[in-house]
């Protein structure tokens, strides 16, 4: 008695790589560029996303919401035979709060809780570079990174509040990474 063989449908195997690699895409397109500098005794990071400030975060600012971009810095360092070790960890919140009475945007930013800076914003282009950049942010000490040695920063980026009415740009968070080699 020969069976037959059924030929199985591939259409619900090539309709999930095509959705994942549609969903790669999709993420690709909002960029986090990460610049890692070591000097004076410190790691300052440089960061800056693209592709992020919608229309849609745009109007929920303007709306009074708070608004939070929240980044998981962490520092690694390369292993070839185990997985890569981490040196140290941070957490950065950026957050703009835009005040409907005055037209300003109280602008504070946080490193690991703490208070690091407030100000008070006049534009929302600033308010914008607020929320999406830093410059040289001294975030970890290089005392602990050893000579000639590689290194990356991974960066994870979220926003708040996650429960909203409206559909954030990027609800899964974004990643950047960015390679160095520490030299004195």
């Amino acid at each position: 008695m020969l069976m037959q063989m059924r030929p199985r449908p591939i259409a619900p195997k090539l309709l999930a790589v095509l959705l994942v690699v549609l969903s790669v895409v999709v993420c690709t397109a909002q960029t986090v560029q990460i610049t890692p500098l070591a000097k004076d005794g410190r790691v300052l990071v440089t960061l800056r996303m693209s592709d992020v400030f919608t229309e849609e975060v745009r109007a929920a600012m303007h709306s009074g919401l708070r608004i939070s971009f929240v980044y998981d810095v962490e520092l690694k360092r390369s292993t070839a035979l185990w997985v890569d070790r981490t040196i140290a960890t941070t957490t950065v919140t950026s957050t703009v709060e835009y005040d409907i009475l005055t037209r300003r945007y109280l602008a504070t930013r946080r490193e690991d809780g703490r208070m690091e800076k407030a100000e008070t914003l006049e534009r929302e282009d600033a308010a914008r570079v607020w929320l999406t950049e830093f410059e040289k942010l001294p975030l970890f000490s290089s005392a602990m990174l050893e000579l000639n040695a590689e290194y990356y920063l991974r960066v994870r980026a979220h926003t708040m509040p996650r429960n909203a009415s409206f559909v954030w740009p990027w609800e899964g968070g974004v990643a950047g990474l960015a390679k160095f080699t520490y030299l004195r």
